[in-house]
């Protein structure tokens, strides 16, 4: 973090990869919201809305770059800062117009929130009362998603899910982004994610070869219309599941899965997602022994109104 102060931050991002300058930018945006409210606290109550217009700035320096001469991967990676930036932009907005005092306001509280340890050295990553290390796995320059309120949503009810140590199970119609805010979560926390596409020609002996690799890899899975798969076999697969949550909640190096001892990941722990679209022809009603280890969690096509917010859901 020492070398971003040394040279502005869009200079800064041609400097070092796609997967540094986003991390570092979101750590830095950390520290300049911390210290802005710091300000605020010590009088200068218009603070926040100096920082805000810095945003703007900053916000105008990368467009002029974006319109400039870039390779594909400065562009792709310029954009994706900006992404990251117009979201930050909008969430300061927001604690200007709730009239947010203090970092505790739910506002600021609700959001991914990058903080350099300064005695470890790791980056711990906080969103309410959600707390874990940056999972240093190698994303590349893939970009991401615009982040939207029902992504901070989704964001929170997936990670308040982790909390718990349980999976999450965002469901909804086609096109509401369920995999691809899942996907773009483990990107932000440095996490492998790996997609597996459901049906009903998988067997019990197949999702527990992915719960094997996923458990001893630390990584996430995500099993795509995981109600396409056959009542009998989800029976089997909670149990599974199940016993892998156990061992993470247990502790420990190893733990028995299926009369195998295998070792478990301790950072990042494995966490299993699973997405689909409900009523639709061909799917399953889950067991509640399957919906016991999933925390739920809505997704709507933009435009449509959504359900209002519950404890369900947040």
């Amino acid at each position: 973090m020492s070398v971003y102060e040394d040279k502005p931050k869009p200079e800064f991002q041609f400097d070092w990869c796609a997967m540094v300058a986003g991390t570092c930018s979101r750590i830095a945006y950390m520290e300049e919201v911390n210290i802005t409210f710091d300000q605020m606290e010590e009088g200068n109550e218009n603070a926040m809305r100096e920082y805000n217009q810095k945003q703007v700035e900053q916000l105008g320096q990368f467009v002029q770059l974006v319109l400039g001469e870039l390779t594909s991967n400065d562009r792709r990676k310029i954009v994706m800062i900006i992404t990251v930036d117009v979201h930050a932009r909008d969430v300061i907005e927001s604690l200007i117009e709730v009239k947010a005092e203090n970092n505790t306001h739910f506002t600021w509280m609700s959001q991914l929130k990058f903080v350099m340890n300064e005695k470890s050295h790791i980056v711990q990553i906080y969103i309410c009362d959600y707390i874990c290390d940056f999972g240093y796995e190698y994303i590349g320059n893939c970009g991401c998603l615009v982040v939207t309120p029902l992504t901070d949503r989704c964001y929170i009810t997936l990670t308040q899910a982790m909390n718990i140590i349980l999976g999450g199970a965002p469901q909804g119609p086609a096109g509401t982004g369920k995999t691809e805010t899942t996907k773009d979560l483990g990107r932000a926390l440095g996490i492998m994610v790996y997609v597996f596409n459901c049906g009903d020609q998988m067997d019990y002996k197949a999702c527990g070869q992915i719960f094997k690799g996923l458990s001893q890899a630390g990584a996430w899975g995500c099993f795509d219309e995981f109600n396409r798969i056959n009542l009998d076999v989800l029976s089997v697969t909670s149990t599974q599941y199940k016993a892998v949550l156990d061992a993470i909640r247990k502790g420990g190096p190893r733990f028995t899965f299926e009369d195998e001892e295998i070792p478990i990941c301790a950072t990042p722990y494995c966490c299993a997602f699973i997405t689909m679209n409900p009523g639709y022809a061909g799917r399953n009603e889950l067991p509640e022994s399957v919906k016991a280890l999933f925390r739920p969690c809505a997704m709507v096509t933009p435009g449509e109104p959504g359900p209002s917010v519950s404890a369900s859901t947040c």
